[in-house]
């Protein structure tokens, strides 16, 4: 077995090589095959005829297609995912190279009937089935354009949702308004996928929903003006907060879904197929398309800031120098990436500057906690160099803690209920940003580590008492942006210890009682995309690199000699960080339960390295 410093030099060595000119890591954001089939679809609504992209699509699309004909998540996830299958079915068929008769499409077909047919698919699919001209739209929007127009001080207005929420709502509900779909001569009939066509409304399956929609109504008429005023105001309204939102590569938000859903919203708008506006939008799309194992493969966005800051911070925790040019050229891009524009942010936190850092490269307006705290990590060395950089950093940071005492990822204090009431499966992901576990505990270690704030300082003291109150009755803490309470529980641990809480406190010895009781019997660990869902951790049965090194740097943490289990860790994690097989493909990262999951490329070589270094560090120096 190789020892702790040959797997840390091998780690260092890779990152070495794979590090771009500009300082960056562009290792790839892999988010499933939605973007790739949403590609297609795009192009051919748009009569944009890029036959080798469309082709080498098709080809990943049907190299992730499963033996029984379906398409899936991630690898445990069952018999197959009802909504990837349509989309890819759909895209398959849309591209024109595949028809419905092949026999991977048969049995891909059985599979969706299977399930219900396409009335039983996500709502994000029936809007893109709806916009493409093969579901129909209700008869009322699901929320009424008008909406947009509510004043901050209204119960529910459209500051109420996160910001990711409003991103993708605002073409949504602006293309169910006009009910606008587009079709062309390449356009595939699903209409052998509908089961239930005579369904009254298979959009709507809340009574709850209906009396909030009579709650939003009774706001809108208390707009003051004539109603059809009301109505273009409204629509005028959302096609500014579209426009005033585009990034430099003319992408919306920097994000894939919502700039899609905002190329059909402004076609809805009048806007020609070949407008300067979709050009570019189009443009940004497709230079995020990366390339995995021969394949195009569409980014839902850019992960280079989020790669590159969670790396420098490996390498110096592994002692590479600060001086040293591949920490240097890191800190003269991530000092480039600060923010210096005002985002949503500053609805619900209007006395700060901005200062953040944001998650893409191409990201200038939409700053979060978690790559800012990551980034002031990696510049944390050069401090003395750059105090305006720091200070506008760390005073944005504390700005953004929520009244609760914990952290969200983009916006203070939009923890909305509303969600509970509309008809979007998993809407507490797509409309909230609430305090969790994973960025709170890993602000507290920022702030422990890395700055002068006393230990009694009043934000610290309010993190603190939102972890303990937060910590679940099996020891485990829930992480937002991970998988998951592996994820949660080791940003919990690492924050209250980096703050002062003593390595014997109550709430440590239950969470470590807890990963000691889901080890497996190789050493390592590993948790199911099934626990987001099930709102329980749930087991892989198999370990995995990543979750290993989140496990193994918690035990680390409140340990003050080498245990038997962490021993066991130590070995899992030095045979196997040359494996490839199944398990370093499996998604890390999660967007929406049950629906959105990230396979993030670099965190095969970050975590294990922050974990062995931490371990050399305390056992072996």
């Amino acid at each position: 077995m190789i020892n702790t410093k040959t797997g840390i030099d091998w780690i260092i060595d890779r990152l070495r090589n794979d590090q771009s000119p500009d300082g960056s890591w562009n290792y790839p954001f892999e988010t499933g095959l939605s973007t790739d089939a949403y590609m297609i679809i795009l192009l051919r609504s748009l009569e944009l005829n890029d036959e080798e992209l469309i082709q080498g699509l098709v080809s990943r699309i049907f190299s992730k297609q499963e033996k029984n004909g379906v398409w899936k998540l991630y690898y445990d996830e069952g018999n197959g995912n009802l909504s990837a299958t349509v989309e890819a079915y759909y895209a398959l068929l849309y591209s024109g190279y595949v028809k419905k008769d092949d026999k991977r499409m048969s049995a891909a077909k059985r599979f969706i009937l299977s399930k219900g047919g396409l009335e039983e698919v996500s709502i994000f699919t029936k809007v893109m089935l709806s916009l493409t001209g093969q579901y129909i739209w209700p008869d009322f929007s699901p929320l009424p354009i008008e909406f947009i127009l509510l004043p901050h001080y209204f119960p529910i207005n459209f500051y109420s949702f996160s910001v990711f929420g409003r991103a993708n709502l605002t073409p949504i509900i602006l293309l169910a308004d006009k009910k606008f779909f587009i079709k062309t001569e390449k356009s595939p009939n699903l209409s052998d996928l509908h089961l239930h066509r005579n369904q009254e409304n298979p959009w709507i399956r809340s009574s709850k929903y209906r009396s909030l929609f009579s709650f939003i109504e009774d706001g809108v008429k208390r707009l003051i003006g004539l109603p059809e005023q009301i109505h273009q105001l409204a629509v005028e309204r959302a096609k500014k907060y579209m426009l005033d939102h585009l990034e430099p590569d003319g992408t919306f938000y920097s994000y894939y879904s919502c700039t899609f859903f905002m190329i059909f919203a402004l076609l809805s708008l009048g806007y020609k197929k070949t407008d300067p506006v979709i050009t570019k939008a189009v443009n940004g799309l497709l230079a995020m398309k990366c390339e995995i194992n021969g394949f195009p493969h569409m980014q839902y966005t850019t992960a280079n800031v989020w790669n590159t800051s969670l790396i420098s911070y490996g390498l110096q925790s592994a002692g590479v120098s600060a001086d040293d040019p591949i920490v240097k050229k890191v800190n003269r891009y991530l000092l480039d990436q600060q923010h210096h524009k005002f985002g949503d942010w500053v609805i619900h936190n209007p006395k700060t500057l901005p200062g953040g850092w944001g998650f893409s490269d191409v990201n200038t307006m939409n700053p979060d906690v978690d790559d800012t705290t990551a980034s002031l990590r990696s510049i944390s060395r050069i401090v003395m160099h750059e105090t305006h950089a720091w200070d506008r950093g760390l005073r944005w940071l504390l700005s953004m803690q929520n009244d609760d005492g914990g952290w969200a990822a983009f916006e203070k204090n939009t923890d909305t209920k509303i969600f509970e009431f509309l008809p979007l499966e998993k809407g507490e992901f797509l409309l909230t940003d609430p305090s969790c576990a994973d960025i709170t505990g890993r602000t507290l270690e920022f702030l422990g580590n890395y700055t002068n704030l006393p230990r009694d300082h009043k934000a610290i003291k309010k993190g603190v008492n939102w972890l303990l109150k937060n910590q679940r009755q099996d020891g485990s803490w829930y992480g937002r942006w991970g998988i998951c309470y592996l994820y949660g529980t080791w940003g919990a641990i690492t924050g209250l210890l980096a703050v002062g809480i003593p390595a014997g406190h109550s709430a440590f010895q239950r969470a470590l009682n807890w990963l000691h009781s889901i080890q497996n019997e190789d050493g390592g660990w590993g948790e199911s995309c099934h626990s987001d869902s099930k709102k329980a951790y749930v087991p892989l049965r198999v370990s995995t690199l990543t979750h290993t090194a989140w496990a193994l740097d918690t035990l680390i943490s409140t340990s003050e000699k080498p245990t038997p289990e962490i021993q066991k860790g130590i070995n899992y994690l030095l045979t196997s960080l040359k494996k490839e097989d199944w398990t370093t493909d499996y998604p890390k990262g999660q967007g929406m339960a049950g629906g959105f999951y990230i396979h993030y490329h670099s965190y095969r070589y970050i975590f294990p390295l922050i974990a062995l270094s931490h371990y050399q560090k305390k056992f072996e120096s």
